[in-house]
């Protein structure tokens, strides 16, 4: 529900929602499997059990999505600015065949993992991506066919930097202070300066004026402490600055 446009407009489109097509959601939901109880009972209150449900989102949002959002939301601009930069290198063709893995372009067809064997046809439509930190192995996409055309896949950050045995279920602000203290000196503040709007290895050690071996090592610390994420391209490496990044930028924090 967090979407393109926010948590907010999410819930306003969750409140609009008429009760016939509430149902018409809640029974795909729960096709192929016996009607509960409380979901029978939800669907025939109609909109009446909305405010309910809206207030459990709310609260689910704050206990498991807000102590993570810095994380997330780092993530999802690492993605962006990965295919981002595939489709001004080489156009759509690039962008599409940039994808992850369970996502394949073979032109004019895009082939995804998928539940179920299902056909979308654009007719002249645009598609829509939407990289998502919660889509996990496969792709997802609108039941509806007269819907505009959407794909949500699994960020490929998220896919690539995920650290093993749950850590990054882990608050960030938990793993940033172990690293933060390693983040003094002008050089690091060149390097993070450098990365601007995304960079791999060689035009980071390029932009300030350091070694190759450098330029990484610098990146892999200021990874470590929530100021860069990491994408791999190919058989290259895009850094790009995270929100923490930023707004350490901005305020002049990383100086010698």
């Amino acid at each position: 529900m967090e979407g393109q446009y926010g948590w907010d407009v999410g819930l306003d489109a969750l409140r609009g929602i008429r009760p016939e097509r509430m149902r018409r959601e809640l029974q795909l939901l729960g096709a192929g499997a016996p009607m509960t109880p409380r979901l029978r009972e939800f669907m025939d209150a109609g909109d009446k059990q909305l405010p309910r449900l809206m207030g459990e989102l709310r609260a689910y949002h704050r206990a498991a999505v807000e102590p993570y959002w810095t994380h997330i939301q780092a993530q999802i601009e690492a993605e962006r600015a990965a295919r981002g930069r595939a489709l001004l290198d080489g156009g759509a063709d690039e962008l599409l065949s940039s994808l992850p893995p369970m996502l394949r372009w073979r032109a004019p067809v895009l082939e995804c993992d998928y539940p179920v064997d299902r056909d979308v046809r654009l007719r002249g439509r645009g598609l829509l991506l939407q990289p998502s930190f919660f889509c996990r192995r496969t792709a997802v996409t609108l039941h509806d066919p007269e819907l505009p055309p959407v794909l949500v896949y699994p960020a490929a950050a998220q896919l690539a930097s995920a650290p093993a045995g749950g850590e990054a279920a882990r608050p960030v602000e938990e793993q940033r202070q172990r690293t933060l203290g390693k983040l003094v000196g002008h050089t690091r503040s060149v390097v993070l300066r450098a990365i601007g709007d995304g960079a791999t290895t060689s035009e980071l050690a390029r932009r300030a004026g350091v070694s190759l071996a450098s330029a990484s090592q610098h990146a892999c610390v200021m990874r470590e402490a929530g100021l860069v994420t990491t994408l791999r391209r190919g058989n290259a490496v895009l850094h790009t600055v995270t929100p923490l990044g930023a707004a350490l930028l901005k305020g002049g924090a990383v100086a010698s």
